[in-house]
């Protein structure tokens, strides 16, 4: 089986939008006018996730991937107008100094600014090689009080994002760009949708691009009770370890990843099997992740109302949870092409075997 062409412009935009936990409007832009044209219907729950639906008369699944990206808010101006910054999901205080952000006003204005860093000339060594946290940072606006920020409508609880750019790198196939955590994973299931749009195919078929997870995993909460489907697949990135800080690790551009648990999920075994089986079928390639910290919206999934069979697909990225990440345009396709296979090839039957496998 051969899948279409990876859009590329999609994950584009998909990239470049701005979405913090909460703020997620304009992300959900990108994927309701990519995928509307691909579903019979979409709707929003009540906690802002986006729900795309292919009707069909077979066993109902759900693909599911966040929308929300790690970011900030401001929560502080100085009377100089500087911003202090309140982290939304997690950041390490290493990669923040000297980053340009972008922050993002009520009404939909952009300004760039830039987080603050100490120049190294006569610093202490114990100041050196000190981490400071996130909450320690400012962003600096380059202005010179708090009524030039008042003057740009900046205020207290605005959101602040990285400003960085798409970028195919030198080898096309790496990706540059930030929230691939989990803007590659909204592109996978629009891709699925794309390439089973015109196919005559049983399963029930929902895609919930979910909010808020990066702060609790909250959207798959209210999006699952929406859907209520006898099967989940959630998409989430993984940490590539293929750098000389992390060797011999899961590597960019090997094809797909199965998850086997992470610290909030354990895979559904007869669903983890029908995906190794698939993957021998289309002639792919099979790896599989343990992530020990951390979890994805398969945590609130599979445990919403009696349990749905639940299972977690993986993409490797470089430099999670930073303002610049690298992904590999091979695990997007492989990613595609396991998953439009499998829901072409799912039935009634196949649920009830998923089921059995744990009684």
């Amino acid at each position: 089986m051969t899948i279409q062409a990876i859009d590329l412009e999609l994950l584009k935009n998909l990239s470049e939008a701005d979405g913090i936990g909460g703020c997620e409007r304009e992300v959900s832009r990108v994927v309701k006018n990519y995928g509307a044209p691909l579903v019979d219907e979409y709707f929003y729950d009540n906690l802002g996730s986006l729900i795309l639906h292919k009707k069909g008369t077979g066993p109902k699944i759900m693909l599911s991937a966040h929308m929300d990206e790690v970011g900030f808010m401001v929560r502080k101006i100085t009377p100089e107008g500087y911003l202090y910054l309140l982290p939304v999901g997690g950041w390490w205080g290493h990669v923040m100094p000297a980053q340009e952000m972008k922050v993002t006003t009520a009404t939909g204005q952009k300004y760039i600014g830039v987080i603050g860093s100490r120049a190294p000339h006569g610093m202490p060594a114990e100041e050196k090689n000190k981490v400071f946290a996130p909450m320690d940072f400012y962003l600096d606006m380059g202005v010179s009080s708090a009524a030039k920020i008042n003057e740009l409508g900046i205020a207290v609880g605005d959101m602040i994002t990285p400003n960085t750019q798409f970028r195919q790198m030198n080898d096309p196939e790496y990706l540059m760009g930030k929230a691939w955590d989990d803007r590659i994973c909204l592109g996978t299931s629009l891709e699925v949708l794309r390439n089973i749009a015109q196919s005559e195919i049983a399963a029930d078929v929902y895609f919930a691009a979910t909010v808020q997870e990066e702060v609790g995993i909250r959207g798959a909460r209210t999006a699952v009770h929406s859907i209520k489907p006898d099967i989940a697949i959630a998409l989430d990135v993984t940490t590539a370890k293929d750098t000389p800080f992390d060797k011999d690790g899961l590597r960019l551009g090997d094809g797909c990843i199965l998850a086997v648990l992470d610290s909030l999920t354990i895979a559904n075994r007869g669903l983890l099997e029908r995906m190794e089986t698939i993957i021998k079928e289309q002639n792919l390639n099979v790896r599989y992740d343990f992530m020990t910290v951390g979890g994805t919206d398969a945590c609130n999934i599979h445990k919403a109302m009696e349990g749905v069979v639940t299972m977690t697909l993986s993409l490797p990225t470089r430099y999670m949870h930073s303002s610049r990440l690298l992904i590999h345009q091979e695990d997007y396709r492989q990613t595609i092409q396991l998953l439009v296979a499998f829901i072409r090839s799912l039935s009634m039957k196949d649920v009830a075997v998923f089921k059995e496998t744990l009684r």
